[in-house]
């Protein structure tokens, strides 16, 4: 699904829903996710090939456990 169809979507349940309903959360979440997605694969073609060694570097930070040196 496209950011903008998980967009509409936050919309909708934002509508009829309190801030903190769970299915509204987890549709923000599923959100992000998908703009950062779209983003990272974006950048990621339009880049040269990476070495495995930056490939590594990277899988690190999105798994939330360094930061950029």
């Amino acid at each position: 699904m496209s950011w903008t169809a998980e967009r509409a979507r936050v919309a909708s349940l934002s509508r009829s829903r309190t801030p903190d309903d769970p299915e509204l959360i987890a549709a923000r979440r599923q959100l992000r996710e998908t703009r950062l997605a779209e983003h990272i694969a974006k950048v990621v073609a339009e880049a040269p090939p990476l070495t495995a060694e930056q490939r590594d570097r990277l899988a690190v930070l999105l798994r939330g456990g360094g930061q950029i040196a």
